[in-house]
């Protein structure tokens, strides 16, 4: 490593402590494998500190978003919160919001290491209508590394009404509409998040695994964007129907 990481978790600690979350001190300095260790152990003190780690995130799976970051592998980071379909934020509740379109999976059973997709979907749970509420609290396109320390822009997930997984529901040809402020700003299929959102989770399994983590039985997994990041501001309502699934809600209160 480049880096000393037991010096680097504490400076990036303290850092987040004032609310400086990518240390200009570390940009461009970063390999990925040590952003990621990184953000695991800062997730670590937030768990130990008392916060809960549920699930987990992969970002950047459908050619969309990657074109809007311009980046083109899948990324992970940890999820420690959910809220209803519905849910109001606050006005200046969170830093420079914007909202990703997704289906939200919780497992039944754990995946761990090389998993195929038959696996995977044994393993599921059920599925909810999603949303992914993320923050900019720094410049991803530039700093991607800084992003994955800081827990890939994760913030909240937002989730609807469950469905099971069976037939004759296909989450590749899940078709969404995606509507902010009543007005219909993206469409897009299950089949733009890596061929299949389940492959997310395959993905993420072999991951994982590189770091000596493991999904285990009752986890979320945000599995990615059908469609690009959108912006969110004050007054703001977004809406997502997914077919065959459900529908979910999310809004910031008006300032």
């Amino acid at each position: 490593m480049s880096i000393n990481l037991a010096t680097a978790v504490e400076d990036f600690w303290a850092a987040r402590g004032r609310g400086e979350f990518f240390p200009l001190a570390y940009a461009d300095r970063l390999e990925l494998d040590e952003a990621y260790r990184i953000q695991l152990a800062l997730i670590d003190r937030r768990v130990a500190a008392g916060e809960r780690q549920i699930g987990w995130k992969v970002g950047l799976t459908a050619k969309p978003i990657q074109q809007q970051f311009g980046f083109h592998e899948p990324v992970f980071a940890c999820v420690l919160e959910t809220q209803p379909s519905g849910h109001i934020f606050g006005a200046t509740e969170l830093i420079n919001p914007g909202f990703e379109t997704e289906l939200c999976i919780r497992l039944r059973a754990g995946l761990e290491g090389v998993v195929s997709l038959e696996q995977v979907r044994d393993a599921v749970d059920v599925v909810h209508p999603s949303f992914e509420i993320i923050e900019t609290r720094g410049d991803l396109v530039k700093q991607i590394a800084l992003a994955l320390a800081d827990n890939g822009q994760q913030r909240s997930v937002v989730i609807g009404t469950p469905v099971k997984l069976g037939p004759p529901l296909q989450l590749d040809q899940v078709e969404v509409r995606v509507q902010l402020n009543g007005d219909e700003v993206a469409t897009g299929l299950g089949s733009a998040v890596l061929g299949h959102p389940l492959n997310s989770i395959r993905w993420l399994a072999e991951k994982l695994g590189q770091y000596g983590r493991r999904l285990q039985a009752g986890d979320i997994i945000m599995t990615g964007s059908f469609v690009r990041q959108f912006p969110l501001q004050p007054g703001d309502v977004a809406v997502a129907e997914f077919s065959g699934i459900g529908r979910v809600e999310a809004r910031i209160a008006k300032a």
